[in-house]
């Protein structure tokens, strides 16, 4: 029992120890408790991912939001040319429109993978997110889940290259294209690119929902948000 006692006070002594060093840190947390900070790092993170990632979900989500919508590659960029200059602008068109509906369909996949990542952010995180620059959180969910959010986009957009239609779309874009004299045949990778395309632009949104909450104090829309984000404004 003695023993047990022991082990018992070490552990919360090097706990008493590591919350003194966060303290001496970080003297602008004042008293603010633990489960206050982490709580509301964790509400301001979840608020990027509902209100912005979910947008990126609907019909257009990608193809009208100009901050990220995928445009074609620079091997493509030339098919799109010289498509345009036989008179199959319309082709052209649906064949960047499907790409965007892909990414589309493909994001609804990132929210269980971010939530995930969310729950798991620890006291130390959360401090250092905090205190932070205005793009933390979000370098924070893309170092945790990027691999995971790849491994998992990466045939959902294979699929949803078929959902949409556009793997269709695009294997009559490319014959027609090599079909014209004098051009180098092209076999682009969409998958993987649209791939890309689309982790970039989830990560973007969450940073657009996490600068206006560090910035704008309308943004801090609960009193959660507005004590713990008052911290970092003292900084």
């Amino acid at each position: 029992m003695k023993k047990i006692m022991m082990i018992a006070l070490v552990f919360a002594l090097s706990g008493c120890a590591e919350l003194q060093q966060i303290a001496n840190q970080y003297p602008q947390l004042g008293t603010l408790g633990n489960a206050d900070i982490a709580a509301g790092l964790k509400e301001a993170l979840n608020n990027g991912i509902t209100k912005q990632v979910s947008k990126l979900t609907a019909t257009d989500g990608f193809y009208k939001n100009q901050a990220v919508k995928i445009l074609l590659p620079a091997e493509l960029q030339k098919v799109d040319k010289a498509l345009r200059g036989i008179g199959l602008s319309s082709l052209a068109d649906e064949g960047l429109k499907v790409l965007n509906r892909a990414a589309e369909d493909a994001v609804k996949e990132a929210t269980p993978i971010f939530v995930g990542a969310v729950k798991n952010m620890t006291f130390t995180d959360a401090k250092n997110i905090l205190m932070g620059s205005d793009n933390s959180a979000t370098a924070y969910l893309q170092s945790s889940t990027t691999t995971a959010l790849y491994s998992k986009f990466n045939p959902v957009v294979k699929n949803s290259l078929g959902k949409v239609g556009a793997d269709k779309v695009w294997a009559n874009i490319i014959t027609k294209y090599n079909a014209i004299p004098l051009t180098a045949d092209v076999n682009p990778d969409l998958n993987d690119y649209v791939t890309d395309k689309a982790l970039e632009g989830v990560f973007k949104m969450v940073a657009v929902e996490e600068k206006d909450i560090r910035t704008n104090l309308s943004a801090r829309t609960s009193d959660l948000l507005k004590k713990v984000f008052a911290m970092q404004d003292k900084k």
